[in-house]
């Protein structure tokens, strides 16, 4: 698939049954088609809450869906993200038991898993599960910043490059299953494992605990970490 920004990876012809996410320490799936269409309704709940081109979304690396497409939202808009929920931001989502913690924070805040305390909460899946399922074509370029990691900023162009190498040593297709065994708060996580997977049309496979066997084929580790996967590549290898 070519690809010159991260946001090219959700055309609505790549809509399909197989896929896309799995959950498998909470029981969740979300299918090709239902994931795109679900970053498209995510992009504009953030563009509603005021995300833009020149502002910055902090999101709770925990290894749910609502994260990844909250990220894939503000790549589509051109925004930055950032997976250090307490970075400056324009918009923040976090778990819902998290609320309290953040509700002093500056910018908008939106929480998943439940219904937020404070009206001023955005209720992230409600919000989502309402808006229009499509998204308007955007400009975005591919040397702009599209995920933040510290100090240190990451470019379309540059995740995309960790995922084509992901794809290649690992020999990822359509029918691979990757299972992603490291934090998404290592940005190598985000090119190598998730933007890697829709590179290939593949099934990323988020674990929570990294020893925990899922069913994949191919895996994305650690530093000195073990797989029960054949075909495993350290985060270490990657060039960013």
């Amino acid at each position: 698939m070519n690809a010159a920004v991260v946001g090219d990876l959700l055309a609505r012809d790549n809509r399909r049954s197989q896929p896309a996410v799995e959950c498998p320490a909470v029981d969740r799936a979300m299918s090709y088609r239902d994931f795109i269409t679900t970053a498209y309704k995510s992009g504009n709940v953030l563009r509603y809450l005021g995300l833009s081109a020149d502002s910055t979304l902090a999101v709770d690396p925990s290894p749910r869906p609502e994260p990844l497409l909250a990220f894939l939202g503000a790549a589509q808009l051109g925004a930055t993200a950032t997976f250090d929920p307490e970075a400056d931001a324009r918009v923040r989502l976090v778990p819902v038991d998290d609320e309290s913690a953040y509700e002093s924070s500056e910018g908008r805040l939106a929480v998943f898993g439940g219904s937020p305390e404070a009206t001023t909460t955005t209720h992230w899946e409600q919000e989502v599960w309402s808006e229009n399922p499509a998204f308007p074509p955007t400009q975005v370029d591919p040397e702009s910043t599209v995920l933040l990691a510290g100090d240190e900023a990451y470019s379309h162009q540059r995740l995309l490059a960790m995922a084509e190498q992901v794809v290649d040593e690992l020999e990822l297709t359509t029918e691979s299953r990757l299972a992603i065994r490291t934090p998404l708060s290592r940005p190598e996580t985000i090119g190598g494992g998730l933007v890697a997977a829709l590179l290939a049309g593949a099934t990323a496979v988020l674990v929570d605990d990294p020893t925990t066997a899922v069913d994949a084929d191919a895996a994305l580790i650690g530093t000195e970490q073990s797989a029960p996967e054949q075909r495993r590549l350290s985060l270490s290898t990657l060039s960013n």
